[in-house]
């Protein structure tokens, strides 16, 4: 494995963390800079650069065909896609797989069934693990939608088939729901995947969103690697992940259940990589196969710090066939508990993306305090990509120290120039409910946090921060 060539086909905090761990297990990390971004940061961190010729990501992180001409030119032997963009195309690995290049990710056959819901729902089915009540496949029409909605009862979840990232879903409520919303539904799939497909589920009221991380290698291995609580979300997509779930808490029996389920998923499909499988769970934690992501997920840090397991660089070794790090499940064991923040470029009170320019950067941060980012001052945060720009992540001896660690590493982080979600973490992180564990997917929308934002800062500090900035940017000493 060691000096294989490998292209590291996405960008920012990703690819870097991709570069590090290929770098660290002896193999050339290649990177890409693209027309509209042409000092990205993650190139520091890689040992060759290429360009990748256009200026959106249609032309860029999405052409296959462009991608095949890099791997031709430059003679690579693997493909790291990071997550978004091509990481869970079918197209793309089925393509590197016929031209002999590694992909660093699961077998074709494995994105294509676990990435269609439909398919992958019915997969788990026949594995033993628990779905969500309705629809077996695509649902047509508005009557059939309104007829499994009475067999399952209200409220259900109009669900696209080829969704993900928490849009082309609507719950409702009643029949007069689904009327209103199932042709809604349909347009927002075929904007946003290019196919109109729709499924009819349960709706659980005050859901958990619990995933479990699987490693798997190319002899048949499965392993699990614990779970993730990942309820705290605005717009269905998640901004503070923790593990392991406070929810779940001392109730090994759900745990193992859970995460056993998920191993079971995995061996259905004859999975051979890094990968999540995430359910939801109620109130009575019961819980139910919601998808399997077949890449690496963008909070799997927590689960690095929690187990000491690195699981980009076991990726990697298993897309090559080589050997795990470990030997058995055995070897993989909690120790301490992990938050994730998710530090995005948005303003704090609509979470809305906020892009601009960053004009000041500086870290202060407490012992054991991970960052994964990819600014710099000077650096400018454009629309053309997800507005995450890094993410702050605190490990203690158990819930309470994390929470003390990662509140004093908020306060250590400023970036300015642009607005950021900062300000909402920090409430999130003193508000009650949070701070004993009682949340679920609702939380932003019942709690909202984001009224309690202060929005007002006291003027004489703003000035003396301004001008601290205005005078570091000529030189001069404030």
């Amino acid at each position: 494995m060691k000096g294989k060539r490998v292209l590291i086909i996405n960008r920012g905090e990703i690819a870097i963390r991709v570069a590090k761990a290929l770098n660290e297990l002896g193999l050339v990390s290649v990177g890409v800079w693209t027309d509209n971004e042409t000092e990205p940061p993650h190139l520091e961190y890689c040992q060759e650069w290429v360009h990748l010729a256009g200026s959106n990501n249609k032309e860029t992180y999405l052409d296959i065909p462009k991608i095949m001409k890099l791997i031709e030119d430059y003679k690579i032997d693997g493909v790291h896609p990071g997550y978004g963009f091509l990481s869970e195309n079918r197209e793309f690995s089925e393509t590197l797989a016929k031209k002999g290049i590694v992909f660093i990710g699961p077998n074709p056959t494995a994105v294509y069934k676990m990435g269609a819901k439909d398919i992958s729902k019915q997969v788990a089915k026949e594995a033993g693990v628990p779905v969500v009540p309705g629809s077996t496949g695509e649902v047509a029409t508005i009557e059939e939608a309104i007829k499994i909605g009475n067999e399952i009862g209200y409220p259900v979840l109009l669900k696209a088939v080829a969704g993900g990232g928490g849009k082309g879903m609507r719950p409702c409520h009643s029949e007069e729901d689904v009327k209103n919303n199932f042709a809604a539904v349909q347009r927002e799939a075929l904007s946003g995947f290019g196919y109109a497909g729709l499924l009819v589920e349960k709706y659980v009221l005050n859901p958990h969103h619990i995933e479990v991380q699987i490693l798997a290698d190319k002899k048949g291995n499965v392993y699990h690697v614990f779970e993730r609580e990942c309820s705290v979300q605005r717009r269905h997509q998640k901004i503070i992940e923790e593990a392991p779930s406070p929810f779940i808490g001392t109730d090994e029996a759900v745990r193992k259940a859970i995460c056993e389920s998920a191993v079971k998923c995995a061996k259905a499909v004859n999975y051979d990589s890094a990968g999540t499988v995430e359910f939801i769970m109620g109130e009575d934690k019961k819980f139910y196969f919601l998808e399997m992501n077949t890449r690496i997920q963008v909070e799997h840090p927590i689960t690095e710090e929690i187990t000491g397991v690195d699981l980009v660089a076991n990726m990697i070794k298993a897309a090559f066939g080589e050997p795990l790090d470990f030997k058995s499940q055995d070897d993989i064991k909690i120790q301490g508990h992990a938050i994730e923040l998710r530090i995005c470029a948005e303003d704090p009170i609509s979470m809305l993306p906020a892009p601009g320019k960053i004009v000041g950067f500086e870290t202060t941060f407490p012992q054991g305090i991970r960052f994964d980012h990819c600014i710099y001052p000077k650096f400018t945060i454009t629309p053309d990509f997800d507005p995450m720009i890094g993410k702050l992540i605190a490990k203690g001896f158990n819930r309470e120290v994390a929470l003390r660690k990662v509140r004093n590493a908020l306060d250590g982080l400023v970036i300015d120039g642009i607005k950021t979600n900062m300000a909402l973490h920090k409430v999130i992180l003193r508000e009650e409910n949070f701070v004993k564990g009682h949340y679920s997917t609702n939380y932003i929308g019942t709690v909202k946090p984001q009224e309690k934002v202060a929005v007002k800062e006291d003027i004489k500090a703003f000035m003396l921060k301004v001008a601290a900035i205005e005078m570091n940017q000529v030189g001069g000493k404030a």
